[in-house]
């Protein structure tokens, strides 16, 4: 059973709800038979450079609210990460550019590492406040989990993914994907948001019982009520 996530690194609901499902991941019986694939999602691809703005002041910006209110927000974000064994620092984070990152996820998909790097990516933005459109820095960090430095670099130069990329973003797009995270199960069910891991685990209880259904019996011989031709039904 295939699951598709779309998200962006630097969505801190993403991070949030890549631990609830991988909670529940754990919890499901076929855990084994399950491929998890991430896909691209910007969340403001415009973003050019790191800059000075920190979050509080571009969440701010985007809803049309005071730096207060902002930081509320934050503060709520922070303490829903926490609940998930996550140490948030929003107060170091930078808005940025994340083309970048996602197009070494998709080179480390290629390599059997792509779930490392995007725990790597999202670790280093939340909570040790990496830039995340430093060249060195992504490098830096796609080594760690193992990709070749030298073919990463030549995928950057090469922009040898923008296209994987942008073919993720306009499959969003087709399925209504507004926002994430936003998990496709199987191709068959969507689930939107950073859901506890009860809901998660029912989904692909779901999506699994749906792809693998009971096999329909031909019955040979009579069923007759109470004991009678050689069965016994169900009171």
């Amino acid at each position: 059973m295939k699951v598709d996530i779309w998200s962006d690194v630097v969505c801190p609901w993403c991070y949030i709800g890549k631990r609830r499902f991988e909670s529940a991941l754990a919890d499901f019986a076929h855990r084994d038979q399950v491929q998890v694939r991430w896909r691209s999602f910007e969340l403001d691809a415009t973003t050019r450079d790191r800059g000075e703005e920190d979050l509080t002041g571009r969440l701010a910006r985007k809803y049309g609210i005071s730096r207060e209110q902002a930081g509320t927000m934050n503060s709520r974000v922070t303490t829903a990460a926490a609940a998930e064994g996550l140490q948030y620092r929003l107060d170091i984070a930078r808005p940025t550019n994340t083309l970048d990152a996602h197009q070494l996820l998709h080179l480390a998909a290629e390599h059997g590492l792509q779930d490392q790097l995007k725990e790597r990516l999202m670790a280093a933005y939340f909570t040790q406040g990496a830039a995340l459109n430093d060249r060195e820095t992504l490098l830096q960090l796609a080594e760690e989990v193992g990709l070749d430095r030298a073919a990463a670099a030549e995928a950057l130069d090469q922009e040898a993914f923008v296209s994987a990329v942008r073919e993720d973003e306009t499959e969003a797009a087709q399925l209504g994907i507004s926002g994430v995270p936003f998990f496709v199960i199987d191709g068959r069910l969507g689930v939107s948001g950073a859901q506890p891991p009860e809901l998660f685990l029912e989904a692909l209880g779901a999506a699994w019982n749906e792809a693998h259904p009971p096999p329909a019996l031909n019955t040979i011989g009579g069923q007759g009520p109470n004991c009678e031709d050689g069965s016994c039904e169900i009171a």
